[in-house]
């Protein structure tokens, strides 16, 4: 293994990392609340660790293979987290130890969404926009940023991408060259993000917000700047922007950016629903969000059909996406409502989304075996292939999508064993764990009024929980197989 290679990179990609400390230190400036001086020092500081892992092995460009793209993705992911927690350290506001700030650091670039603070209103606009800021880079992937505009990593960037997104449709055979496909990403990441920002502005939020929330919309991670989260608004037409742009974000960025790049040949919507994905995920969509609002119109009377509909297209959008954003107490909710809403979150997303969970086409994959399973009881000798549209899947991907459930729920286990030996009530444990394992944030129980009372060490557990739903489970675990480390 070519370990001083991968230190290398892993030293490009943090020296990039250091630049978005400038963002939030010009947010400070802009606001004068005095947070510039933390997020410089974090630049330096993140920029020497990488000039100095670069500097180390800069000599080294070796060629990588599919399990060195692993490594570095884990490890950056892990280093990013670790090295993104300084400034929550350095603001003396914050008070925030370094589990707490551990915690908050990861579940920003996961995307979880959770939080641990409080007092949100009051504290300075830097630091909430560093938050929100942490969550979009999250989003897509710093790494799909680097092998878009820094081909000094020496390497082909598809084992990078690759390994940061486990996926039985990642390939984009139109769109060939990874570097090119990456740069398309990133631009139409940004121009959604611009564009809900510019809606939310026009609905009636300020500024400074309406570019905070368009991070964590797009990037469906659902951190807010505000105690009451998007409740804070009251405006229906905020929660429809955001429903919009939380289902933007959970479709496939590989499909935006196909639709994009061939809008001139062949119409969006033709792109779009002639992907099988798509179609499901929209199928779906729809389904869950009619039951949600039916619910809400048959449980609040006093709610005009305007408010249930805006207000439970939000809310089930946002657990639907994974990304945290919440409007009511779940625990509040009827009992249907509240674990529907956290069955929606099982699947999560379609593949190469921002979304968490299962993923739409691990979904679909599982649907249409059971279906010919059942085909089978009639008719035993009866041949049915498993078809995704018009490609015929081979039995390794179902062979594949079968092994990703077992991992998820063994991690699942293993992490909420974890976090009760820690100290957390059973029952607690097991919903917390899930909706950080999938990146959804919010819960059932404690885990629906934040994680402020847990302890230190459930703390650790629960940020590896979000990490592992965040790098999709084998990314992860394959660090811990023997056989990935023989040569």
């Amino acid at each position: 293994m070519h370990i001083l290679a991968i230190i290398r990179i892993v030293g490009i990609l943090i020296m990039c990392f250091s630049l978005s400390m400038l963002v939030p230190a010009s947010v400070a400036l802009i606001y004068g609340d005095g947070g510039g001086r933390a997020f410089i020092e974090t630049f330096f500081c993140c920029l020497l660790v990488g000039a100095a892992l670069w500097r180390s092995c800069y000599q080294h460009k070796e060629e990588l293979r599919s399990r060195e793209g692993f490594l570095i993705v884990v490890g950056f992911w892990a280093l990013l987290s670790v090295l993104a927690v300084i400034p929550f350290l350095l603001f003396d506001e914050l008070n925030l130890d370094f589990p707490q700030a551990l915690f908050e650091s990861v579940s920003a670039v996961t995307t979880t969404g959770v939080t641990s603070l409080s007092g949100l209103d009051h504290l300075p606009k830097s630091i909430l926009f560093y938050r929100q800021f942490l969550q979009w880079i999250g989003g897509i992937g710093l790494i799909v940023l680097v092998v878009a505009v820094a081909p000094m990593l020496g390497v082909g960037g598809g084992q990078l991408v690759r390994a940061e997104s486990v996926s039985p449709s990642k390939d984009q055979k139109t769109l060939p060259r990874i570097r090119e496909m990456a740069k398309l990403l990133w631009i139409v990441y940004s121009v959604a993000t611009l564009c809900c920002a510019l809606a939310y502005w026009f609905a009636g939020m300020s500024l400074f917000d309406a570019v905070a929330h368009s991070f964590s919309t797009i990037s469906n991670g659902g951190l807010s700047t505000h105690d009451a989260n998007l409740g804070y608004f009251q405006n229906s037409a905020i929660y429809l922007i955001t429903s919009f742009f939380m289902l933007f974000g959970g479709c496939s960025f590989g499909l935006h950016a196909k639709a994009f790049a061939n809008w001139k040949h062949q119409p969006l919507w033709k792109t779009y629903f002639s992907d099988p994905e798509f179609r499901f995920f929209c199928i779906l969509q729809a389904t869950f969000i009619a039951i949600m609002c039916t619910g809400l119109y048959l449980s609040y009377k006093d709610m005009s059909i305007m408010d249930v509909f805006a207000q439970g297209t939000a809310q089930l959008t946002s657990m639907s996406m994974t990304s945290g954003y919440t409007l009511f107490d779940f625990n509040e909710l009827p009992s249907f409502l509240g674990v529907f809403l956290i069955f929606t979150a099982i699947i999560g997303g379609c593949s190469g989304s921002t979304g968490g969970g299962l993923k739409i086409i691990r979904v679909l994959v599982v649907w249409l075996q059971f279906k010919r399973e059942i085909k089978y009881l009639v008719h035993p000798n009866l041949v049915v292939p498993i078809k995704v549209g018009d490609t015929l899947l081979s039995p390794r991907i179902i062979d594949g999508i079968w092994a990703f459930l077992i991992a998820f729920f063994l991690t699942y286990w293993i992490c909420v064993f974890g976090v009760i030996l820690c100290g957390m009530d059973g029952s607690d444990s097991m919903v917390s764990v899930f909706s950080l394992l999938t990146n959804a944030g919010p819960g059932l129980g404690s885990a629906s009024t934040g994680f402020e009372g847990v302890t230190d060490s459930a703390k650790y557990v629960l940020s590896f929980a979000m990490m592992a739903g965040r790098l999709e489970i084998f990314s992860l675990l394959i660090l811990f197989s023997p056989t990935f480390w023989k040569t």
